[in-house]
C-alpha cells in the first residue's frame, strides 16, 4: 500500500504520517524534513532558503526526483509532501492520495506548539511560505498546490484529534486497497 500525505504546514502531516505507519505497518518518507535538513546544510532560515528555491528550482527538483523514486522503488511506504500526489500521477504511480488542511489559526498554534514563537509570527510565516510554494509550483512545475482534485481523501483535521485522522485515512486507504 502506496499512501501520499499533502497538506499545508500545521495540519497534522507528521504525526498522522507516524501513526498511520505504526498502525499499518508501513515506512514514512516526510519531505519536510528533507527540505529543512537541506536549508540547515546550507546555513539558512527556511523562509530564507525557501525564498532561494523560488529563484533556483534545483533544490525542488532533486527532492521531488528523489520521492518519485522512492515511490517506483516501495510499495509500501507513506510519502509525506505538498507535490508528492502530483509527482506520483504524473509519473503514473499508483497511491491512495490524502489532503490534510486545517483552519490558520489552529496550524499556527500547531506550529508554536512544535517550534515555539507566537501565533501571530507562525500564522506571517505560514502564509509567506504558502504563498512562496505558490509561486514556485506553478513556475516550476505548472502545478496549482490549490487544485485538491488530484486527491482521494480530503481530512479537514482543525477538531480532530490526530488518532481520529488516522483512523479515517487507514479506514478509507485499506477500503480501496482491499
Amino acid at each position: 500500500m502506496r499512501i501520499t500525505i499533502s497538506g499545508p504546514p500545521g495540519s497534522g502531516k507528521t504525526t498522522v504520517c507516524k501513526l498511520i505507519a505504526e498502525r499499518l505497518d508501513l515506512k514514512v518518507v516526510i519531505s519536510g524534513n528533507i527540505f529543512r535538513q537541506m536549508a540547515r546544510e546550507s546555513r539558512m532560515s527556511l523562509a530564507d532558503f525557501g525564498r532561494m528555491c523560488e529563484a533556483d528550482p534545483e533544490a525542488d527538483r532533486k527532492l521531488d526526483e528523489r520521492m518519485v523514486e522512492i515511490a517506483r522503488c516501495q510499495d509500501d511506504i507513506i510519502l509525506e509532501g505538498r507535490l508528492t500526489a502530483y509527482m506520483l500521477t504524473r509519473n503514473n504511480i499508483p497511491a491512495f492520495r490524502v489532503y490534510m488542511d486545517a483552519d490558520l489559526d489552529v496550524r499556527s498554534a500547531r506550529v508554536v506548539e512544535r517550534e515555539g514563537g507566537t501565533v501571530e509570527q507562525r500564522r506571517e510565516e505560514i502564509v509567506q511560505r504558502e504563498e512562496c510554494e505558490v509561486r514556485r509550483y506553478i513556475k516550476y512545475y505548472d502545478i496549482d498546490i490549490r487544485d485538491r482534485s488530484v486527491y482521494d481523501l480530503i481530512v479537514d483535521t482543525t477538531d480532530l484529534t490526530p488518532s481520529e485522522v488516522a483512523d479515517r485515512i487507514c479506514e478509507a486507504a485499506v477500503e480501496q486497497y482491499g
